[in-house]
C-alpha cells in the first residue's frame, strides 16, 4: 500500500504538495472513484487517473552512490548534507539505505526504495559480505590480521565477530571483508586490537562493486542485473 500523494509524485514530475493540491482540487480519481484525501492508501496496482490520463505506477528505484566525506546516511539532518540531497531527484520520499555508511567513511552506498530488496541485503540472516579498504594509525601485525580471521570480541559486547577476510596492502593499509553489519563495526574491530581507523571506504556490497567511474559525490542506477544480485 502507498498514500496516494506519494503515488502520484513518484509516478510523475509532481512534488508531493502538487500532487496534495490536485488531489483536493477533486482531479484524481481511484477505480474509477473521485478520491480527494492525499493520505488514502492505495494498493500499487490501482488504477490512477489525474485529468482523464491514466497514471502507470511507479517503477522502484535501485541506485549506486559514490558517497564523499562529511555526507551523512539520511532522509533529513538539520546540520549536514545527506545522501539524499546529493541525488537532487524530484520525488525522493520513499528512499531508504540498503546500508549505511558513517559520516566520515567513503564508498559503496546502495539507495532504494524497494524495501523487500534492501531488507535480503541488510537483514542479519543473510550475511551480505562487504568490502572494505581501511586505513589504519598504527602498523597492521600478522597476529593481528589472525584475530581478525578468527573473530575479535568487541568492546561491550561478548559474542565475537563472525571470521573476517583480512589482506594486509602495506603497514596501515588492508582490505577488509565481514558478513555483518554491528554498529561502528570495522573501526571498533580494530579498536579491540589497540589499533584506530583513520580512513574507510566500502569497495562492494555483495557481489556488486561501486562503479569505478563513479566519482566521489556521484550516482547512478542500477543494472537489471546488477539488481538481480540481491
Amino acid at each position: 500500500m502507498i498514500r496516494l500523494d506519494r503515488f502520484l509524485s513518484n509516478a510523475t514530475t509532481l512534488s508531493r504538495s502538487q500532487a496534495q493540491r490536485m488531489i483536493r482540487a477533486g482531479r484524481v480519481c481511484v477505480g474509477g472513484a473521485e478520491v480527494k484525501q492525499a493520505a488514502t492508501l492505495i494498493p500499487l496496482t490501482s488504477e490512477v487517473v489525474l485529468d482523464g490520463e491514466r497514471i502507470e505506477p511507479p517503477l522502484p528505484r535501485y541506485l549506486m552512490l559514490h558517497k564523499p566525506r562529511g555526507v551523512v546516511c539520511a532522509t533529513e539532518d538539520p546540520t549536514h548534507r545527506t545522501a539524499i540531497d546529493l541525488l537532487g531527484l524530484p520525488s525522493p520520499a520513499g528512499l531508504h539505505f540498503a546500508g549505511r555508511l558513517d559520516i566520515d567513511a567513503t564508498g559503496l552506498v546502495l539507495i532504494t526504495d524497494d524495501g523487500q530488496w534492501s531488507h535480503r541485503i541488510v537483514s542479519p540472516g543473510s550475511h551480505c559480505a562487504k568490502r572494505y579498504r581501511v586505513w589504519l594509525a598504527d602498523p597492521l601485525t600478522d597476529r593481528h590480521l589472525m584475530q581478525l580471521m578468527g573473530g575479535v570480541v568487541l568492546r561491550g559486547e561478548k559474542r565475537p565477530t563472525r571470521p573476517a577476510e583480512a589482506e594486509r596492502l602495506s603497514d596501515r593499509e588492508c582490505l577488509l571483508t565481514i558478513s555483518e553489519g554491528r554498529y561502528h563495526q570495522v573501526k571498533r574491530m580494530f579498536a579491540a586490537l589497540g589499533n584506530r581507523v583513520i580512513r574507510l571506504h566500502r569497495e562492494s556490497i555483495g557481489p556488486l562493486s561501486l562503479d569505478a567511474e563513479l566519482g566521489a559525490g556521484s550516482f547512478r542506477p542500477l543494472t537489471s542485473d546488477e539488481v538481480a544480485f540481491f
